[in-house]
């Protein structure tokens, strides 16, 4: 998954390289991000199967109600196992899984979108997961090849579903694929673990960082700190002939500070668990628009 996910994202495989040429091989993921439609077995389960085979514990369940969204985050008990290893190869990262819920996507009507528009958009998806059949049985497998797991998408199809959700086309045309990795930022070596000097060295290397509701995203409580990138584009071959740009993924970062009953302890002695853990809604609605219109226009300029 890992592979497929560098090989699309340029902007994700050079900050991983430019943080390890800076800080040296202490790279930690904090969690692996996934996106998928809620609807005929293609929901959150379908990818979430895999990970709970190998020992993974689901948490609790995250609402975004304005996207029609929710989310399921996982862990592993044996988080801290391979405490010494980077990237892949050290410790299990938190998995994250969202799925929009697609019945639900008729009492979104934006604006400009009638209700009949909407309709067909829940007619589209329905469309492309009947032709998969079961194929959300293959959900792991499809994100390991990098490939759908139904039928490569239209053009006019994509465009319909971009206007009423930027979430649902980006599923169309990437599917089960890894959305994307995040640096957990304090478990590097150097002053870059503090996240907020962690941006400015990313920002100073060029990199344009997720301005959705400012850089940094904070949760209420202050303990958890996440920034992003946003999203590199791929070059598409649509179905009907047409070859368009359209989104693909992002890195993320995440900076988790000790819990108060925990925050005299040395720093030598401090563990994964001694820090806020689990994921917040208002953070999390923010990092979504990695992949969104205003933000890969705001990139482009």
């Amino acid at each position: 998954m890992e592979n497929v996910y560098l090989s699309r994202n340029p902007t994700a495989k050079a900050i991983l390289e430019l943080v390890r040429k800076y800080d040296g091989d202490h790279i930690c993921y904090d969690h692996l991000a996934f996106r998928s439609f809620g609807i005929d077995g293609h929901g959150i389960d379908s990818m979430a199967k895999i990970f709970l085979h190998f020992g993974y514990k689901q948490h609790e369940e995250l609402r975004f109600p304005a996207k029609k969204l929710k989310a399921l985050w996982f862990s592993h008990p044996d988080a801290e196992t391979n405490a010494n290893g980077t990237g892949v190869h050290g410790p299990l990262p938190r998995i994250f899984i969202s799925e929009l819920l697609v019945d639900q996507m008729s009492d979104q009507c934006q604006v400009d979108i009638s209700s009949e528009d909407t309709t067909y958009m829940i007619e589209i998806i329905r469309k492309y997961i009947k032709a998969s059949a079961n194929g959300y049985e293959y959900a792991a497998l499809a994100s390991t090849l990098g490939c759908l797991t139904w039928e490569t998408p239209s053009y006019s199809d994509y465009q319909l579903l971009s206007r009423e959700s930027e979430y649902a086309a980006w599923t169309l045309v990437n599917g089960y694929a890894l959305n994307h990795v995040t640096i957990s930022t304090h478990r590097l070596q150097s002053h870059v673990k503090k996240i907020d000097g962690f941006n400015k060295y990313i920002e100073a290397n060029g990199f344009k960082l997720n301005s959705e509701g400012g850089i940094l995203k904070v949760s209420p409580d202050g303990l958890l700190l996440q920034s992003s990138t946003v999203a590199d584009t791929i070059s598409f071959n649509f179905a009907d002939g047409v070859t368009e740009s359209a989104p693909c993924s992002y890195i993320e970062f995440a900076e988790r500070l000790l819990l108060p009953e925990y925050k005299n302890m040395p720093e030598e002695e401090v563990r994964e668990f001694h820090r806020r853990d689990g994921f917040e809604v208002g953070n999390a609605d923010k990092i979504f628009e990695s992949t969104s219109r205003d933000q890969l226009t705001r990139k482009a300029t």
